[in-house]
């Protein structure tokens, strides 16, 4: 996939323009209010974001052109859902955004060539689950299947793969009062630096605002890559007790750096 060059859906992408966090939430206070020009600086002032997105996929055959495109579709579904009271950068809530509208296009644009080997793999793999599922009165591992139908549990997983519908990122999978668990918080993703936004503020001193749990947090969240279910696990609270004292410590440290 060929990013190396100038042009990209016509646009030249070594004049791209980079907006700063002051002309970023200047231009944000103006689209709040209508401003249909500000809101075209903000898409322009982030489209190298999408640059960066999209080379996550530079081992597909697709377009770069189209991929690109799909990629602005993920930004501007980001720009008109962001919620500045999260208290997070925009590109940590962007980037999750731009990665799902990619793939759900690379799902749905792939759907149609799935072989029929591949579909008759999967319903095979479903039938050999259901039925172990009822003669053991429990979920079937993936190897327990491979064994019952003789086929590779590689192939058998490439199958599933291939036939599911995908889902958002932002599906709702649980909610406990006012906190809602998301299909991001159960991902992790160690090669997102995007997201790692925490590594890039001034640690030595905003870092010492937070109690020891938030540290903590902070530290399996941002820097290991962890889940909100897995910090959850690890530290023995529940995962609405970590989302709430994720948030707070965010908030603490925006706030210190402002």
């Amino acid at each position: 996939m060929a990013l190396n060059r100038v042009m990209i859906c016509g646009v030249n992408t070594s004049k791209l323009p980079v907006l700063s966090e002051d002309e970023k939430n200047q231009l944000f206070d103006r689209i709040e209010q209508g401003d249909t020009k500000a809101r075209q600086t903000f898409i322009e002032g982030n489209l190298r974001l999408v640059l960066s997105v999209i080379q996550r996929f530079s081992n597909t055959n697709e377009n770069p052109d189209d991929l690109f495109q799909v990629g602005c579709i993920g930004l501007i579904k980001a720009i008109d859902n962001f919620d500045r009271t999260l208290n997070v950068k925009f590109s940590t809530y962007a980037v999750p955004m731009i990665i799902g509208e990619c793939r759900r296009y690379l799902r749905d644009n792939n759907s149609i060539r799935v072989s029929r080997s591949l579909r008759d793999i999967a319903y095979k793999a479903i039938y050999a689950k259901d039925m172990l599922l009822k003669k053991n009165d429990r979920e079937p591992t993936l190897e327990e299947i491979a064994e019952e139908i003789s086929i590779s549990k590689e192939d058998i997983a490439m199958s599933l793969d291939a036939i599911s519908s995908p889902l958002s990122l932002y599906e709702p999978v649980y909610q406990e009062g006012g906190d809602t668990l998301y299909i991001m918080d159960q991902i992790s993703d160690k090669k997102n630096k995007e997201e790692n936004w925490v590594e890039n503020i001034s640690l030595n001193e905003a870092m010492k605002k937070l109690n020891d749990r938030e540290l903590s947090i902070i530290k399996l969240r941002f820097f290991e890559g962890k889940t909100q279910t897995e910090v959850a696990s690890e530290i023995a609270i529940s995962q609405a007790q970590v989302s709430r004292l994720e948030k707070n410590a965010l908030k603490t440290l925006q706030n210190f750096l402002r």
